[in-house]
C-alpha cells in the first residue's frame, strides 16, 4: 500500500514538473538552447523549463544555403515573441538580406544589439552593427561619463537598444542599459558599504565645490571641506581626475542617490595630538592664515590654527581691525596662551607683545618684593629704563 501510495506521489510530481506552465520570457532576453528538430523552415529548440521555441532555418545557413548546425547542437537566441502560442526566436540581428525586417523585430520587440562605434559625428556616434549596418547614437544616449572623453569610445563594441528604426534611420540608445548596470552595481552595494567603512575608488571630476569619485560602479561627492585636515581654496591642488583615493563613507542617501566622502577622515587627526605639539607657554612660529574682524589665524601645522583676539595685537593701543596690524601670509612668532582640544581652539598672543608683559611683570616682582637683596633692590634709573625698552618694543608692534 505504502509503495503505491509512494508512486502516486511521484507520478503527480512529475506531471506537475512536465506540464506546470513556464516561467516567461522577456523580450531580448538571451538564451542558450540545443537543437532538438530541424524541419525545411524551422529549428525547434529545448528552452530549460521555460518550454520550446522556433528559429527560423535560414539563419542557421550559410550563403550557400548549408546548414551551420545540425540535432543536439547549442545555439544562442534572443527571444523575440509569443505567436499563437509558440515562442519565437532569432540568433542574429542586422545581418543578410532580412537586415532591415531583424532589425524592426529586434526594435519591436526591445532586443538589444551589438555594435562598433565607428566615428564622431555632429551631436552623437556613428555606429556599425555587427550585420554591417550604419546607425546614430546620440551623445546624450551613449551613457558617457564626466571623466570620459568622446575619443575613447571610438572604436568600442558595445551593446544598443534600437530607439528609432525606419527605412532609412536607425536610432540607437545606450542610456536604458547603463541605467540597468548601474541599479544592479547599487544593489550589490548597499549589501556591502556602510557608513564608517573606507573604500577605494577614483577620482572621476574636480568641481569648485569638491570631487567626484566612482567607488565600484556609483559615485559620491568629496567635499573640498572633507579633503584634507588643513583649509583647502583648490581642489586640484589635491586630487586629479582619474587618481586612485581611499575614502571614508561619511553618509549614504541610497534613496536620493547621495554619497558623501571623506578623505581627512582617512588621515591622522592633528587635534589629537595638538596639546603635546603646541603646550601653553610656548613659543612657534606660523603663518597669517585668514584675517577677521575678531582676530586673526595663524597656521601652526597641518590642519592646526590658532587665534589672535583683536584685542590681543596692539597691547595698550586699540587696533580696530588686524589688517590694520597684520597681512595674510605673514610668518610670525607667537605664544600659545591656552589649548582647548575638545573644541579644536587655541589661544595666541604675539611674541614680541607676550615678552615685553613678562619683562614687565618681572620687573613689577622685583620692585614689590621685601625681600629682595638691598645690593639687588632696583633704582628708580633702572626702573625707568627697563619701563623705555618695554615701550620700545610695544612701538614696533603698533608700527
Amino acid at each position: 500500500m505504502e509503495n503505491v501510495m509512494e508512486n502516486e506521489e511521484n507520478f503527480a510530481e512529475m506531471f506537475e514538473q512536465t506540464y506546470k506552465e513556464p516561467s516567461r520570457l522577456e523580450p531580448g532576453q538571451k538564451v542558450e538552447a540545443a537543437i532538438v528538430k530541424l524541419t525545411p523552415e524551422w529549428a525547434l529548440i529545448e528552452v530549460g523549463g521555460k518550454g520550446e521555441g522556433y528559429i527560423d532555418v535560414n539563419e542557421l545557413k550559410d550563403a550557400e544555403g548549408a546548414l551551420l548546425v545540425k540535432e543536439g547542437d547549442k545555439v544562442r537566441a534572443y527571444f523575440l515573441h509569443t505567436e499563437e502560442g509558440e515562442m519565437r526566436f532569432t540568433t542574429r540581428i542586422g545581418t543578410g538580406p532580412a537586415a532591415r525586417a531583424q532589425l524592426m523585430d529586434a526594435f519591436r520587440s526591445h532586443i538589444p544589439v551589438e555594435g562598433r562605434v565607428s566615428k564622431e559625428m555632429k551631436g552623437g556616434f556613428e555606429v556599425t552593427l555587427s550585420g554591417g549596418m550604419r546607425a546614430f547614437c546620440p551623445f546624450s544616449h551613449m551613457g558617457i561619463r564626466r571623466e570620459e572623453s568622446k575619443e575613447a569610445y571610438i572604436g568600442a563594441s558595445m551593446v544598443f537598444h534600437i530607439l528609432e528604426c525606419d527605412r532609412r534611420d536607425v536610432v540607437l540608445s545606450r542610456r536604458e542599459i547603463v541605467e540597468k548596470e548601474r541599479r544592479e552595481k547599487i544593489a550589490a552595494l548597499k549589501e556591502t558599504l556602510q557608513e564608517g567603512h573606507k573604500v577605494r575608488g577614483v577620482v572621476t571630476s574636480i568641481q569648485k565645490f569638491g570631487a567626484f569619485v566612482d567607488i565600484g560602479g556609483v559615485e559620491g561627492l568629496l567635499p573640498v571641506s572633507e579633503l584634507a585636515w588643513s583649509r583647502t581654496e583648490k581642489v586640484s591642488d589635491i586630487l586629479s581626475a582619474g587618481q586612485p583615493v581611499e575614502v571614508m563613507i561619511k553618509s549614504l542617501d541610497w534613496d536620493n542617490r547621495r554619497i558623501s566622502l571623506s578623505l581627512k577622515d582617512t588621515l591622522p587627526n592633528p587635534w589629537d595630538t595638538a596639546a603635546m605639539k603646541w603646550p601653553a607657554g610656548s613659543y612657534h612660529t606660523g603663518k597669517v592664515s585668514r584675517l577677521a574682524p575678531f582676530g586673526a589665524f595663524v597656521t601652526l601645522g597641518d590642519g592646526v590654527d590658532g587665534l589672535i583676539h583683536v584685542s590681543r595685537l596692539g597691547g595698550d593701543k586699540r587696533v580696530n581691525h588686524p589688517g590694520d596690524v597684520l597681512t595674510a601670509g605673514q610668518e610670525l612668532e607667537v605664544r600659545v596662551e591656552a589649548v582647548d582640544t575638545a573644541n579644536k581652539r587655541i589661544s595666541l598672543v604675539p611674541a614680541e607683545l607676550s615678552r615685553a608683559e613678562e619683562e614687565t611683570a618681572a620687573t613689577m616682582q622685583k620692585y614689590r618684593n621685601p625681600e629682595t637683596p638691598a645690593a639687588e633692590e632696583p633704582t628708580l634709573g633702572s626702573i625707568g629704563e627697563q619701563l623705555k625698552r618695554q615701550l620700545e618694543q610695544k612701538n614696533k608692534i603698533d608700527k
